[in-house]
């Protein structure tokens, strides 16, 4: 009776044995793929964090399609009626001497005139300090007009002012300048962006080569203001496009 009570328990511990067995096997077995499918995310996670910044520049030279010729009057004094009067007086003599160079279409802005609400101002005469009388008014006004001659715009704002001073008029002439106008500007905006975006891409892809890697989609993308060179009726456009690339093995 005991050796058979014996052989049944011993007969259930083997059972459990290999219960346990297959169970533990299954257990390390899930283990197994858990780990691999988390390595193969995180190895997925880094290369999507693996990224290169490139800039790449486009420029285009162009020309302005007029330029607008501005001549500035201004006139001081203590009397606000009487630098009105003179300043009415000047604008009309300026006009008709640009009429009379064939500039008959001129633009002439609203007199202002500025209240500095003092007679006075401080300067120093040596070491010391003085009070130093001053007009308190000034009256300002513009004439302008318009010439498609861009390239010859400079050399007719230095006639108009060598011509002012010969007619004494230079005491009341604030600046004289030419302002251009660039009106195909927003026509070349796509062509520049386009090419900028290209040269990034050729900066990237040569990181890539060198790094041993392969260029990927691009993450971000921006595009910055277009920018021009100095106040001249040549000008060079350029825009910088800031593009961030994934790399991938």
């Amino acid at each position: 009776m005991l050796d058979t009570n014996f052989n049944i328990k011993n007969k259930k511990f083997k059972e459990m044995d290999l219960k346990g067995l297959f169970i533990g096997i299954g257990v390390a077995l899930g283990l197994i793929v858990l780990g691999v499918c988390i390595n193969k995310g995180l190895q997925s996670f880094s290369n999507k964090e693996r990224v290169v910044t490139v800039r790449g520049l486009a420029e285009k030279k162009f020309q302005a399609t007029f330029a607008t010729i501005r001549v500035e009057l201004e006139f001081t004094g203590d009397f606000p009626k009487e630098i009105a009067d003179k300043i009415e007086k000047r604008t009309t003599e300026v006009a008709n001497y640009l009429k009379g160079i064939g500039y008959a279409d001129i633009k002439i802005s609203d007199v202002d005139i500025y209240d500095r609400k003092t007679y006075y101002e401080y300067d120093w005469d040596g070491d010391k300090r003085i009070k130093v009388k001053c007009d308190r008014y000034r009256a300002s006004r513009s004439l302008s007009f318009d010439t498609k001659e861009v390239t010859t715009a400079e050399g007719l704002v230095n006639k108009i002012n060598l011509d002012m001073i010969n007619k004494d008029f230079s005491a009341s002439i604030g600046n004289i300048y030419a302002k251009y106008h660039f009106e195909d500007l927003n026509s070349i905006k796509p062509e520049l962006i386009a090419e900028s975006t290209k040269n990034a891409r050729m900066s990237g892809e040569q990181f890539a080569k060198d790094s041993k890697s392969r260029l990927g989609k691009i993450k971000t993308a921006s595009q910055g203001q277009i920018e021009l060179s100095d106040e001249t009726y040549t000008q060079t456009a350029r825009v910088v496009s800031t593009i961030v690339f994934f790399l991938e093995d």
